[in-house]
């Protein structure tokens, strides 16, 4: 049987879901949703605990208003059932799993006493239901017209009054929950037509705010129905408001698609004070007396505000694209470095805090790896061009111009640092002499016909294995610059690796298949099924050749035996496709990075710890 991988921590915030970055009310915890997995993360220790049990992404959270409960939804295939969970916060266990809505929840709002919960379905559903908290069955529930709504909301002092917000369109709805039946008015907006986003109704439910894709806001009268005015005066925000929340003072907070976080006066609605983030702002959250706030943004960062000034404080930074490569340092396992579309980062294992980024604007990385004597960082780009960096201060340290024409896609040094073997884009390996001043072509070996995926070099430095799109892996002699053997195979190669002891090779690709072969005489010995559904991408193998791991399209970590060619250890967390994994040095941690932008820290299983110890 294939036991779960524990998960260790997560780099990661996706930043996607409106509303999906969470202050709980103790003001010690953030919560957000991650691909399939929910975060909660302590504030101050950044310790991290896990809520799994989603089997696709989430597309919805919310916490009840004591914070006793997490109630999270999430997307699935057309057709199928998409699950509502609600979580116990103290436990962090499955109270109730609710199914009725098909595709996707689109949004979700406990009542101010805990007791019920509304969820909204997606267009494919556009079906609202009332659940019951402690029995997980649904009380009532009616469709909300063909008009597609996008966010439901209770009101604040009542549980059978709530509020839709459509596309064009705002519906008040009164539950009776006894005799299963919901009624609604439709809110009196005259001539306006507006695509609401966003909602928050004031403490004494008698207005509600609403953002639009627009770029203003809309007040509402709820006892009348009734449309009351615009706002800001003469200003629309830029790419539409997708969150709005209210202040202790009945100021509004809202955020924009262009990054503009303001602060506006609820009495003649003009703008008090505003800022700018790195992408749109996706998320408010509030703490319980209203004078900080966190904002999540889309481009993967958390910033700290003071609701006064409204002056952003950077907390928390990751990728927000697909992550290429990831390398450790030769024998050391205290921080790693990831390469993205965007730029290279370098991150400390135990802090998970970024300790340096590197980037060339415009241009994305391919490949990355350390120096074995920690002196350089060096990189594959789009560009065509190697360069090594510092690695304290991230200058750039020298550069190989042309070093392939179309992307430098692979790339590794030897461990005596004297050379570096490298792969491109138009199937060239290339061999490169490194010294003080000079860096010079020592061969260039042009046999592959497809994109270069990997490249690996055997410990001594007197053999390189290079891995091709085009259904070849070669080993070269780095000294002779020869072709010493051939393996073919009706593949896209996407990952190679050596066995410690160099007598096999592991390969991997589009077959979905793990290939073990003779490096004496090039024979494929063995062939597993890696994966049921995708291609796979990425193989690690442990220092005593006992286990590796491979991950790919599935969205699965595997851990195998590698005698037994057995799957034990199964790790499901990734929300994008995994693009590359490493074995820590010290053999306890499997780090995986995919298309989603997450960097995911497994532990390795103990039984495989001890035994390569």
């Amino acid at each position: 049987m294939e036991q779960e991988l524990e998960l260790s921590a997560v780099i990661g915030f996706q930043g996607k879901v409106n509303g999906g970055l969470i202050l709980h009310p103790d003001n010690e915890h953030i919560i957000y949703p991650l691909g399939t997995t929910i975060v909660v993360r302590h504030i101050i220790s950044r310790t991290q605990q896990f809520l799994r049990g989603h089997d696709n992404d989430i597309s919805v959270i919310t916490v009840s208003n004591t914070g006793k409960y997490i109630a999270s939804g999430q997307k699935t295939h057309m057709g199928f059932q998409a699950d509502i969970i609600i979580w116990d916060f103290d436990t962090l266990q499955v109270i109730q799993r609710l199914k009725l809505h098909k595709v996707l929840i689109q949004s979700l709002s406990f009542s101010h006493d805990e007791k019920y919960l509304a969820s909204l379905g997606g267009q494919d559903d556009n079906t609202l239901v009332i659940w019951d908290v402690a029995t997980g069955k649904a009380l009532c529930g009616n469709p909300v017209g063909t008009n597609t709504a996008n966010q439901i909301q209770f009101f604040n002092n009542s549980d059978s009054k709530l509020i839709t917000i459509h596309n064009y369109g705002i519906r008040l709805w009164t539950a009776d929950l006894i005799n299963k039946k919901i009624q609604f008015q439709d809110v009196n907006m005259g001539q306006i037509k507006r695509v609401f986003s966003c909602v928050v109704i004031d403490p004494t439910d008698s207005f509600a705010y609403l953002g639009t894709k627009t770029g203003d806001i809309v007040e509402i009268s709820l006892e009348r129905a009734l449309f009351k005015r615009f706002g800001p005066q003469k200003r629309l925000f830029s790419q539409g408001i997708n969150c709005v929340n209210l202040l202790a003072n009945g100021d509004l907070l809202v955020g924009a698609g262009d990054g503009t976080l303001a602060k506006i006066g609820s009495k003649d609605m003009l703008v008090k004070s505003e800022a700018k983030v790195i992408g749109a702002v996706t998320s408010i959250t509030m703490t319980a007396d209203t004078t900080h706030f966190f904002t999540g943004t889309s481009k993967a960062t958390i910033y700290w505000c003071d609701s006064d000034k409204i002056n952003p404080e950077l907390r928390n930074t990751c990728h927000y694209e697909r992550i290429n490569a990831i390398a450790f340092p030769y024998e050391y396992s205290e921080l790693f470095a990831t390469c993205s579309l965007n730029d290279i980062r370098v991150w400390n294992m135990k802090t998970r805090q970024e300790l340096l980024r590197i980037e060339v604007p415009g241009l994305e990385c391919f490949s990355v790896q350390f120096m074995a004597d920690g002196k350089s960082i060096i990189s594959g780009w789009n560009d065509g061009k190697i360069r090594a960096f510092l690695p304290q201060s991230g200058k750039l340290f020298y550069a190989i111009n042309d070093a392939h024409n179309h992307g430098v896609t692979a790339l590794m040094p030897t461990t005596n640092c004297q050379r570096i073997v490298s792969g491109g884009m138009e199937g060239e390996v290339r061999i490169w002499r490194i010294g003080k001043q000079t860096q010079i072509m020592e061969a260039s070996l042009k046999e592959h016909r497809g994109r270069v995926a990997d490249v690996r070099i055997n410990k001594n430095d007197t053999q390189a294995v290079s891995a091709s799109y085009d259904g070849s892996c070669i080993i070269w002699d780095i000294k002779s610059h020869t072709r010493v053997m051939c393996l073919f195979e009706s593949t896209m190669f996407k990952q190679i690796v050596y066995h410690p002891d160099e007598s096999q090779l592991l390969t991997t690709g589009s077959n979905r298949k793990v290939t073990y072969w003779d490096c004496f005489d090039g024979q494929a010995i063995r062939m597993l099924d890696g994966s049921d559904s995708g291609e796979i991408n990425a193989l690690a193998i442990t220092k005593d050749g006992n286990n590796f791991v491979s991950g790919g399209e599935d969205k699965k970590i595997k851990v195998w035996d590698y005698d037994e060619g057995i799957c034990y250890y199964n790790g499901v967390g990734h929300s994008g496709s995994i693009s590359k994994i490493e074995i820590s040095p010290d053999q306890r941690y499997v780090v995986s990075v995919g298309s989603e932008g997450a960097i995911f820290i497994w532990h390795t299983p103990e039984k495989i710890v001890n035994k390569t110890q």
